[in-house]
């Protein structure tokens, strides 16, 4: 079944009370910049280091879980997206895998809600335009039992692309889905 709910936002990943949140990690699940550093932060930095630790990385595509800690989400889930290298070099198919693996993971874990940031759109350099279709694609055919999917914007120019992607053809006003 597909996302009941797929929608926008311009938030703080970290305050949002939703059963998953993901994180953009790096492949140690290493605490980083932006929205990685800011959930090891909010979460609690020794705690989450620890978790990650445990859990020995993730390659590229693929999502990995640890608990929330201090955080209003339940659990974080962590994939890594792919470095930007022209779009030549599979980075669209890579970055949908997280998108779907993240969805998985929540599955599997029993969230009804998850977030996402704009994955891979920092440091790895992806364009935001570009990303945010991807992200949009991938979440709107999903198989998932996860019930309420949201896009988390940074700022302002992402939230428009995410909304005008939303409102595109075939899908209602808002991003909610029928």
């Amino acid at each position: 079944m597909t996302p009941a709910h797929l929608r926008a936002l311009q938030a703080d990943i970290t305050a949002l009370e939703v059963d998953a949140i993901v994180n953009a990690a790096n492949s140690a699940l290493a605490e980083g910049g932006g929205v990685c550093g800011a959930i090891f932060r909010a979460a609690g930095r020794r705690e989450l280091a620890a978790a990650c630790a445990q859990v020995g990385g993730c390659p590229p595509g693929e999502a990995r879980a640890t608990p929330g800690f201090r955080l209003p989400a339940r659990w974080i889930i962590h994939t890594v997206g792919p470095v930007w290298h022209g779009g030549t070099s599979g980075e669209p198919e890579v970055l949908a895998s997280c998108y779907r693996s993240s969805l998985a993971v929540a599955g599997d874990l029993g969230a009804r809600s998850i977030a996402f940031p704009a994955i891979s759109t920092g440091i790895f350099g992806y364009p935001p335009a570009e990303a945010a279709a991807v992200a949009v694609q991938a979440l709107s055919g999903a198989d998932t039992p996860v019930d309420d999917v949201v896009l988390v914007a940074f700022d302002a120019a992402t939230l428009r692309t995410y909304e005008a992607l939303l409102a595109g053809p075939g899908r209602a006003s808002g991003g909610t889905r029928a």
